[in-house]
């Protein structure tokens, strides 16, 4: 996926929110802003939006020399969801379709996204979880997404945000119930970046317990494929099915030819409109091997 103009606005609001969680110096900000302005002069509209994101906050990381602005916030909700993860399982095992379920919660962590909303709260969790057992799934596209199981042997769990990382531990013990066989690989990006999901974020989510876990050897919010290591590539290639969260992850994606299943949020009208859905929309859209983005059929809270 390309970048369109209206992702601008949202990168240069995001770089002043990592500036003032970092400094409270005025000063400090104003040269974030227009470092950020200047990357954005120069922008590759061709490149995916993690691009300019990454480009951004390595600025970020380097005017300020913090490693990581998000490390409290990221351990603070990777705890909270860590305490809703026993209620979460409790409701999956009771459903009359755990897989079902198991597949709405993962959609519904992907509320957790700094980068759109760095004011997350535990009740805006609770809401989306609300939402996503509400929501009536297109049964024809669940039902290929059992049948893509059942005849995958490697699976590419590619994560997104930290928290979100829970809701995908649940979703991926679910699976494996069902397909004792499935190898799957959950992968994190390679440092931090926003809320992403990281190696040390995962193992503190239990993920390790879990599935196999792998760092994409990336600094960016996404896949950008020519930024990710070989061991990543290597994944990818003996992967049968590809399973990909949130919008970062679809906008660097999308046009793998791959199967791949994307369960996300359309958190903006770009998303929204390069999927087909309406903003806000909770999905769960699948990609037939060698279709290209405009072909895909979605499931979603319509």
């Amino acid at each position: 996926m390309k970048t369109y103009p209206d992702c601008i606005p949202c990168f240069v609001r995001q770089s002043l929110e990592a500036a003032r969680l970092i400094s409270d110096d005025p000063s400090f900000h104003e040269e974030i802003l227009r470092r950020a302005c200047q990357i954005a002069a120069e922008l590759d509209y061709s490149a995916p939006p993690p691009a300019m994101g990454r480009d951004i906050h390595r600025l970020i990381r380097r005017l300020s020399g913090v490693e990581d602005p998000y490390r409290e916030a990221k351990a603070r909700f990777n705890d909270f969801i860590l305490g809703l993860m026993p209620g979460l399982k409790k409701q999956v095992e009771q459903s009359a379709d755990p897989f079902e379920t198991a597949l709405k919660l993962a959609i519904a962590g992907n509320v957790i996204d700094f980068g759109v909303n760095i004011n997350l709260t535990s009740s805006d969790i609770e809401n989306a979880v609300r939402q996503a057992l509400a929501l009536e799934l297109d049964k024809e596209t669940v039902a290929q997404f059992k049948s893509s199981l059942a005849n995958a042997s490697r699976i590419l769990y590619v994560g997104d945000n930290v928290g979100e990382v829970v809701f995908d531990r649940v979703f991926i013990e679910t699976i494996k119930k069902a397909y004792a066989t499935l190898d799957i690989t959950f992968i994190v990006r390679g440092a931090p970046i926003l809320n992403d999901v990281t190696l040390g974020d995962a193992r503190q989510a239990g993920m390790h317990e879990t599935a196999k876990v792998v760092a994409n050897g990336s600094d960016a919010p996404g896949c950008l494929l020519d930024d990710c290591s070989e061991e990543f590539h290597n994944h990818l290639s003996r992967a049968d099915l590809i399973i990909s969260k949130g919008q970062g992850n679809y906008e660097t994606l999308s046009e793998l030819p791959h199967e791949v299943y994307f369960m996300l949020k359309a958190k903006c009208a770009v998303i929204a409109r390069d999927i087909g859905a309406a903003q806000g929309d909770l999905l769960l859209v699948r990609k037939a091997p060698g279709e290209e983005s405009g072909t895909l059929s979605k499931a979603s809270s319509d």
